[in-house]
């Protein structure tokens, strides 16, 4: 159930309901994707156990946000904890009250700018949260923020929560491009013209692919996901790769990434 209405919310062929790091491996090395970053949301639940083992097992492959549930009084503390093991903590604000920046937020802030650790959030609507993300910014100059869903590209005045990129460790992700243009569907032109509006905006050099796997691929297959980016003649070599993951690597401080080779399949 998801706002009040049932959703399929992975692929019908996930019978267990599970979508493993295995099985996103294989859905990664298929498409020639070699690493990801993997966020969190409330309606799963709390992943931080298991996403730990799996950033332990699988180093060079996947980045993986804490997350504590900010609803609750006391979250600062359990967030204090996670930043030990996570790189990244994970604040879904647009599941959050309207104002949810009080003392507790300020304070887990502090102490992950302090860390070095990365703010993975994703906003309401529009500007609803941006002044509130202007004044996080001016609390915690130095804190690397990336913001998700592409400012909610498809809604009303998205491009105040792409303006914030304007900062100098704030970034923006494109995860969910795919659903919110789900209406026109691939190859997502509109989507394309929305990424480069944004890059006249804050630079190309600010901006990155996202696909929100699993969910997405109810509609779409994995690769689908950014070959319409690949195949586009609106941007740039150069902008494609930046975008698809020269930006990310460098944001979230990748390693040496593996080369995995392109495999034909059985409709070529």
């Amino acid at each position: 159930m998801f706002l009040g209405e049932e959703r399929q919310m992975l692929p019908p062929f996930m019978t267990d309901g599970q979508n493993t790091a295995e099985r996103f491996l294989s859905n990664m090395d298929y498409a020639q994707v070699a690493a990801a970053v993997v966020t969190q949301e409330f309606i799963d639940g709390l992943q931080n156990d298991y996403l730990l083992q799996v950033e332990q097992r699988y180093p060079n492959r996947f980045f993986t946000f804490g997350m504590a549930d900010c609803r609750e009084s006391g979250f600062s503390a359990h967030a204090d904890r996670l930043m030990k093991d996570f790189k990244g903590i994970k604040v879904p604000a647009a599941r959050l009250p309207l104002h949810f920046l009080n003392d507790e937020m300020v304070k887990m802030l502090h102490q992950m700018e302090e860390c070095g650790k990365i703010l993975g959030i994703e906003l309401m609507d529009g500007d609803a949260q941006v002044g509130q993300m202007e004044e996080i910014i001016q609390e915690c100059p130095q804190l690397k923020i990336a913001i998700g869903h592409f400012g909610m590209v498809t809604r009303p005045g998205w491009l105040s929560q792409i303006k914030l990129a304007r900062h100098e460790h704030v970034y923006i992700e494109s995860g969910g491009i795919t659903w919110l243009f789900n209406d026109e569907f691939y190859p997502f032109p509109s989507a394309v013209r929305a990424i480069k509006e944004a890059a006249e905006l804050v630079g190309m050099e600010k901006l990155m692919w996202g696909s929100d796997y699993p969910r997405t691929i109810t509609a779409i297959t994995y690769k689908m996901s950014y070959d319409f980016i690949e195949k586009t003649k609106e941007l740039s070599d150069n902008d494609k790769r930046l975008f698809l993951g020269g930006n990310a690597k460098q944001f979230f401080g990748f390693g040496e990434l593996p080369g995995l080779p392109y495999i034909k399949n059985m409709s070529e």
